[in-house]
């Protein structure tokens, strides 16, 4: 392949990881913004959804684009379909930033938005998951990304925990009914950031190794 394609195909690929930047800042600006109860934050989570959509369509284009002028084969080919897997993935990651910042305007007046700690602690697990995806699609080095079944598994109990414990305190006290709705539902937002995470990871591994292989 000639040196622009590897350098069009290298730039791509820096643009992906970036991408990833972008989308895992809005869905961590958005635990912040839960956390904290800042609803400031939680604006500028929900302004960033034009960029991101932007940004993916570029990158789709950019991909298209090389296959249809230089019909990559062999590794340069499995390169571009881990883009593919990446970007929406990764859209769809900061996708789930925006919603969870939209339910902040709806938990700011409550209280005890702290007691759950296994939420805080699903987030730190699914952020470190898309972490090292990113750092393995941008390096080749697959070892960070070797035990995600195991991490996936663990989001996938915390998320079920996290239910058990909303539904106990929704029967104690029907006040408590919108709030833990919602925890449930930024539970289920951060299992499905884990998921696609996982299917990043599959990509990566195939792209890297030609080997596909199933995380679950």
């Amino acid at each position: 392949m000639p040196d622009k394609y590897r350098g069009e195909l290298l730039a791509l690929k820096k643009s992906v990881t970036e991408f990833g930047r972008f989308s895992t800042g809005m869905l961590r600006d958005a635990l912040v913004a839960l956390r904290d109860q800042d609803t400031v934050l939680a604006d500028t989570v929900n302004e960033r959804k034009k960029k991101l959509a932007g940004w993916s369509d570029e990158i789709e284009e950019q991909s298209l684009r090389l296959v249809a002028l230089y019909q990559p084969m062999g590794e340069d080919l499995r390169t571009i379909a881990c883009i593919n897997q990446m970007n929406t993935s990764l859209f769809r990651i900061g996708r789930y930033g925006k919603d969870i910042a939209i339910i902040v305007e709806e938990l700011s007046d409550t209280t005890n938005l702290k007691n759950l700690k296994s939420v805080w602690h699903m987030a730190d697990v699914v952020e470190g998951m898309i972490r090292d995806v990113l750092h393995s699609f941008d390096t080749g080095e697959l070892t960070a990304i070797e035990e995600l079944s195991l991490r996936d598994s663990n989001v996938d109990n915390l998320r079920y925990s996290i239910f058990r414990e909303n539904l106990t305190y929704m029967m104690e006290d029907p006040k408590n009914i919108t709030r833990c709705i919602n925890y449930v539902m930024v539970a289920r937002y951060l299992e499905r950031c884990g998921d696609h995470a996982c299917m990043m990871g599959e990509k990566v591994i195939f792209m890297v190794t030609g080997k596909r292989v199933e995380i679950k």
